[in-house]
């Protein structure tokens, strides 16, 4: 159940939300637009005096202060409404790392080490021959330990195969020689 405290923030964050969209539109762009006309024209006739100049001053003055919050107020709610969106998928992905959720919490040197993670992650990922890519820095160091040591496997199968020494190569020379 909904207290009063809560009503007024709801039709104030429905008031924020319309005066955002609406201030953003074209037709508001157009009536500033003609107001800052209708002004400048207007110079003349008042003489270019110091009421004239106020009057415009003081009136974007004024609508800029109180726009500042309006659009502050709407930003934060869509900010909280991404960052629970992105959490969302964080958490329900099996392979995501979860120390993700809730990032924007932590402090900027928590998330600097977090940072690193990733540049390092991003290293791993350059040295890939194909284009799969893992989900975590474990992951990362897994599969590429897993490839180290396939290609060592690999490279140390090969080596004996090409020695000219071999029982095979040294029977062909011998029957060439005849």
């Amino acid at each position: 159940m909904k207290t009063k405290n809560q009503n007024k923030n709801s039709a104030f964050e429905k008031f924020a939300s319309a005066v955002c969209k609406a201030t953003g539109s074209t037709p508001a762009f157009i009536i500033a637009f003609l107001i800052v006309v209708v002004w400048a024209v207007s110079g003349p006739f008042f003489d270019y005096s110091e009421t004239w100049q106020l009057v415009i001053n003081t009136g974007t003055t004024i609508i800029t202060f109180l726009m500042v919050f309006l659009i502050q107020k709407a930003q934060n709610k869509d900010s909280l409404a991404i960052q629970l969106k992105l959490n969302e998928l964080v958490a329900s992905n099996e392979y995501s790392s979860n120390s993700l959720v809730d990032i924007e919490s932590m402090t900027e040197e928590e998330m600097e080490i977090i940072q690193k993670y990733y540049r390092r992650l991003s290293e791993l990922a350059k040295k890939d021959e194909t284009i799969r890519t893992s989900h975590s820095i474990a992951e990362a160091h897994e599969q590429h330990e897993r490839k180290d040591k396939n290609r060592n496997q690999n490279k140390a199968k090969i080596k004996p195969a090409k020695k000219p020494n071999t029982p095979t190569a040294t029977k062909t020379s011998k029957t060439s020689k005849k």
